[in-house]
């Protein structure tokens, strides 16, 4: 059964979005605050008119603002820079990173994609931009969400930029750098005595109830416009590096989300000709923790059921038990010949360190994960060495300081004298 669009106040005229779209059955619903197919639940993303797509160039890209703002017109909302809740997130640095290539035996160029330089430290600015906006559109006074710590600091830092009150879920064991970066900005947050599932859980009840019907969750009743905001990240790679796909990404995993939305990025590019498809295609491979990595294990088994776990380990911003994305995630890695692999919390420890230390760059544990998983690809021969490839970097470590505090530190401790300096090697 199809569903009879009706008008919404998303502005269709100068948005190329025309509907939501069941990703399982296909139905189709207005442009509407609705996250979930009536017909058979499953999830609901954005569609678009592909003639105004295609009708995208290059130029009127390269033109654009530098932000994520300069490829609004293949975006579902935001065309009208007055209309957008947003800090201008984007244009990150594509680090070249061949130290860390030698390190790990590629040979090929390797690139560092660093969403840590955002304004709130995370690459959750982007879908907080898009989501917000889409829902200023639809007529929201209050924004919320649930997190596991990047997303609740960056909704309540946009909520705070446009006098909006926000208020924001976490789990109450989150790391203390990011329940400080939430709460700095004044909206209320929300400590839950569980996981995020837990979390997740309360919040998708909230938001049937009358208090909250003014509410705009970023994840849960505006979801497919936040979802659409991570593709700007697949966008800029292929503008970053002279408007090509590279032949091999490695994505950290969560929900699955922000894999499957970069594999669409590139998808649209190829499909409206701004670029080119790499001879063999490209290869998605993602990464995921030890602590929670039912993703990476359904794929292991071989299997399409992913099994709900019990998050554990320092990698809490990947902490998503029951991943909501992860079939999608699975047919990606699968298309696209690509695997999926897993860190413990040693390997964590030791990717950001190496990152760091071969990059100049700084990660949370989610990076430490992905430069981890990285090392393990190439030493099982999942990942060609000799193949371009770009990591996904999404957040920054001073989120995180606990995972390695108590690995670095002063590597002398001296008397201020020149004698001391001496005696410690100091001088050569």
């Amino acid at each position: 059964m199809t569903s009879t669009l009706a008008p919404s106040g998303i502005d269709t005229a100068a948005s190329p979005a025309r509907a939501l779209v069941c990703r399982a059955c296909s139905t189709r619903y207005p442009l509407v605050a609705q996250h979930a197919c009536y017909e058979c639940f499953g999830p609901l993303e954005v569609d678009y008119d592909a003639a105004a797509l295609a009708a995208v160039t290059r130029a009127q890209i390269e033109a654009g603002p530098q932000n994520i703002w300069r490829y609004a017109a293949l975006l579902p909302a935001g065309q009208d820079p007055t209309s957008r809740v947003t800090l201008d997130p984007g244009l990150t640095p594509l680090i070249a990173a061949p130290h860390l290539a030698a390190e790990l035996g590629i040979t090929a160029p390797l690139w560092v994609k660093d969403d840590s330089a955002n304004p709130t430290h995370s690459f959750k600015d982007r879908v907080v931009s898009v989501a917000l906006t889409a829902a200023r559109a639809l007529g929201f006074s209050r924004f919320a969400c649930a997190s596991t710590g990047n997303l609740a600091n960056s909704v309540a830092a946009h909520a705070a930029r446009v006098g909006v009150p926000s208020v924001v879920f976490i789990p109450g064991d989150l790391e203390q750098g990011k329940i400080v970066t939430s709460a700095v900005y004044g909206g209320d947050l929300v400590a839950i005595d569980g996981s995020y599932d837990d979390v997740n859980r309360l919040c998708g009840e909230l938001v049937e109830t009358d208090e909250f019907e003014d509410t705009a969750f970023v994840n849960v009743n505006v979801r497919p416009y936040y979802a659409e905001g991570s593709k700007t990240l697949g966008y800029e790679v292929a503008e970053q590096l002279g408007w090509r796909i590279p032949a091999q990404v490695v994505i950290p995993m969560a929900s699955g989300e922000l894999l499957t939305k970069i594999d669409k990025a590139f998808s649209e590019l190829v499909e409206i000709g701004l670029v080119e498809a790499p001879a063999a295609g490209w290869k998605v491979f993602g990464a995921q923790s030890a602590g929670c990595n039912p993703i990476a294990t359904a794929l292991h088994a071989g299997s399409d059921a992913i099994t709900p776990v019990k998050p554990t380990g320092i990698a809490k911003s990947l902490n998503i038990g029951d991943p909501a994305a992860g079939p999608y995630a699975l047919e990606a890695v699968r298309r696209t010949d690509g695997w999926m692999d897993f860190a413990d919390d040693d390997e964590i420890r030791a990717g950001v360190r190496l990152l760091a230390r071969t990059t100049g760059v700084f990660a949370e544990t989610a990076g430490g994960v992905t430069v981890a998983v990285l090392r393990k690809l190439v030493e099982s021969g999942r990942l060609d060495p000799a193949a371009e490839t770009v990591v996904f970097n999404t957040g920054e470590g001073l989120k995180t300081l606990d995972a390695v505090a108590g690995e670095v530190g002063p590597t002398h401790r001296i008397k201020p004298s020149l004698r001391a300096a001496r005696d410690a090697g100091l001088l050569g």
